[in-house]
């Protein structure tokens, strides 16, 4: 999810690069060698080297893994007796000494395999007081840079003249750390990546919640903040050395950035200039502020507008959706200006008729938005309903109360009205919102979010809802999980499943809308054809779109079965078949049975009967909306109690399954997960639960003193 940032554009001119490599990062929690990591780093070096860079490697590990060769022998050798003495801790010389060749002849493999060559480079920090040495190392790696070979430092602790290897800090260097930062500043590198097991630096420890990525170190800003946790787990200093290499080398002049090794194709990423881990530059502090700060501010603002927004009236909260349908109405001729603008960009950038779909708000369409709101106004107050009472014990009186989630970040694509839809919901249930949607709808949002929030009263605050200009902003949001409280992608497979494995916070929605008719063989064959129909062309683009046709078998010999596949190809729609059909129909083949197709094509299979159909949308569905049509109330009762699916219909088009139609007022989305919420998710999916309870002085006291009645009151 990470964008490109602009502060890193300097990355398209780095030729040389020196690359870290942690020991957190070659190695298990065990301790032994994570060969599927190091395999993925090696494969990313050698896809740089074919690039044109010149990569230099910096490796820890050869202490580490020495340390896990000799307890190992030691363990085979060790009688019983040795096993009850107390197990004095290995000599880190040794360790080193016995590592190093492991490790080396691990690199050399992987990446002979990869048809590069490596070399090994073992230096000691006296090594560099000799000028002599230092002239002929640059000398030594210039020449394997021009033969394409990898060279591999490290520090050569076996025969270190350091009284205390992992506590001594003193000397020109004194781990591999502050080698990589030496050697970035000896060999006139042009970026230096300290690979960790991190995603880079935070202002605390990272597994404290409060602890945020800082995408941009400013020394100035961030020097005093920071509090760091413990050392790695495996190696000398963790993220302590890691950042005083990186202030010293950026300080000389050459750029730092600290990530994530375990990370798929961190090596890549950064080099495309994409905003992950930590920059260290010289020039930091003369950039302007990132937006790190903004985007929470945009979060915690959201949530102190909803907590003002709670504190009204019914009637109030009522009076603000009006004034927004009414606003929707007065703007309507600026808003389709804007929606025109986004088109013709649309047509130009040459986006699919699909996508184009989506993006147009049709003659008609803004009257219904209003109309919408306005219906979502006029319904019952869903904040502070109480929906339990319970007597605890004489005089204690426990409340079930109905409550906004918080904050909501809705991610949505191509759609404006979905705008429309989402913040009405929002203001509807006394959530803060954050909204972002697609880069194609940018104007029609924009106009809608300003038409929106000026319709908001001064004691609310129009930043109640944040829109979100650019995608690097959401991928901050993300982190930001103490302030937002859920998560809702509307759209793509591809954006939920990335949102879903780029954030703590719950996530709502659903992947694919891969949804099922199915005809039985009793059913009225006039009905299904209108159902199929509509359920196919009525919206083709719309996630509730039917997009697989089930047909039972002792309907291919009936003439009325050809008439409903003849309507659907001369409405347009392209026929695909899964393999029994296939060779029925003759229609080509469907590239999968698990198939969202968006658009006017779908797939038609035949089932041996309606236990089949339902074996099949489990199978092949995406428990989104599936429909059977039968006259057979035993098939219609099976199929309606079986299917697991969020919405499942009965001679009634996929269609319906919408908030609106729902009479939920309008949807925020739907959802095929089972927790919270499911299917058209309205006002109700918004809101959560809390509970009050009022007593007189009441004190527990071991249960000594409550005599506990647990009685069931009336609502009030």
């Amino acid at each position: 999810m990470a964008g490109a940032d602009p502060n890193r554009s300097f990355m398209k001119d780095v030729k040389r690069i020196i690359i870290k490599v942690g020991t957190a990062v070659i190695t298990r929690n065990d301790g032994r060698l994570a060969l599927g990591r190091i395999g993925a780093l090696c494969e990313q070096v050698k896809d740089l080297n074919a690039q044109g860079y010149e990569v230099i490697m910096v490796t820890s590990g050869a202490v580490g893994v020495g340390r896990q060769r000799l307890r190992y022998r030691k363990l085979v050798n060790s009688s019983f007796a040795d096993l009850q003495k107390p197990q004095m801790e290995l000599d880190g010389k040794a360790c080193a000494a016995v590592g190093q060749s492991g490790l080396m002849a691990l690199y050399d493999m992987l990446f002979t395999q990869l048809d590069v060559s490596s070399s090994q480079l073992l230096v000691t920090d006296s090594d560099f007081d000799n000028s002599n040495f230092r002239e002929r190392l640059r000398e030594t790696v210039e020449s394997l840079l021009e033969l394409r070979v990898i060279p591999i430092f490290n520090e050569n602790d076996a025969i270190s003249t350091r009284k205390a290897p992992y506590e001594d800090s003193s000397g020109i260097f004194w781990d591999n750390d502050s080698l990589a930062g030496l050697l970035a500043l000896e060999l006139k590198a042009d970026l230096l990546v300290l690979l960790s097991d991190v995603d880079g630096l935070y202002s605390g420890p990272p597994s404290e919640p409060s602890s945020k990525l800082i995408h941009t170190y400013i020394k100035e800003k961030h020097y005093h903040e920071i509090t760091f946790g413990d050392k790695s787990r495996v190696g000398r200093g963790g993220m302590t050395a890691k950042v005083q290499a990186a202030v010293w080398a950026s300080t000389g002049g050459v750029p730092v950035v600290i990530t994530s090794g375990c990370a798929s194709q961190s090596l890549v990423k950064v080099l495309r200039g994409e905003k992950i881990g930590t920059l260290f530059h010289k020039n930091a502090s003369l950039w302007e502020p990132s937006k790190d700060t903004s985007v929470r501010e945009m979060a915690v603002a959201a949530r102190d507008c909803s907590r003002h927004l709670q504190n009204l009236s019914s009637e109030e909260r009522k009076k603000i959706l009006l004034d927004v349908a009414d606003a929707l109405e007065a703007n309507e001729d600026l808003i389709r200006s804007e929606n025109e603008a986004d088109l013709a960009a649309a047509h130009e950038a040459g986006y699919e008729s699909a996508l184009v779909s989506r993006l147009t708000l049709k003659p008609g369409k803004i009257a219904s938005l209003a109309k919408s709101v306005r219906t979502l106004a006029n319904m019952e107050d869903p904040i502070n309903e109480i929906l339990k009472r319970t007597e605890v014990a004489d005089g204690l009186v426990l409340e079930k109360t109905s409550c906004p989630l918080g904050v909501l970040l809705i991610i949505f694509e191509s759609r404006p009205d979905a705008l429309v839809q989402i913040a009405s919901l929002a203001i509807r249930s006394g959530n803060g919102l954050l909204l972002k949607g697609g880069k194609e709808a940018m104007r029609s949002n924009a106009i809608l979010h300003k038409v929106i929030t000026n319709a908001i009263p001064d004691n609310v605050g129009e930043k109640l809802i944040g829109l979100i200009t650019t995608r690097d902003e959401i991928a901050d949001l993300l982190k930001h999980d103490d302030v937002i409280d859920l998560v809702i992608p509307r759209g793509s497979n591809k954006l939920v499943a990335q949102i879903k494995s780029s954030t703590k916070i719950p996530v709502l929605g659903h992947a694919d809308g891969v949804c099922h008719v199915y005809i039985d063989k009793s059913a009225d064959m006039d009905m299904a054809k209108r159902i199929v129909m509509d359920a196919k062309i009525d919206y083709p683009a719309a996630c509730n779109a039917m997009e697989t046709l089930l047909v039972h078998k002792d309907l291919m010999k009936i003439p009325e079965l050809n008439d409903i596949l003849v309507a659907l190809k001369t409405a347009g729609v392209n026929l695909y078949c899964g393999p029994v059909a296939h060779k029925v129909l003759g229609y080509p083949k469907a590239d999968s049975l698990h198939l969202e197709y968006s658009s006017m094509a779908c797939t038609v299979e035949i089932v041996d009967d309606v236990q089949s159909a339902i074996d099949h949308i489990h199978r092949y569905g995406s428990a989104h909306t599936d429909c059977v049509v039968t006259t057979d109330d035993k098939v219609a009762e099976t199929f309606l109690r079986q299917v697991d699916s969020a919405a499942v219909l009965y001679n009634a088009s996929t269609r319906f399954s919408d908030g609106a139609r729902f009479g939920l007022g309008a949807e925020v989305g739907i959802s095929t997960g089972r927790i919270h919420a499911r299917g058209p998710v309205g006002v109700e999916g918004l809101l959560t639960t809390r509970w009050l309870l009022r007593g007189k002085g009441q004190v527990v006291n071991g249960d000594k003193d409550v005599e506990y009645t647990h009685k069931s009151l009336p609502l009030q």
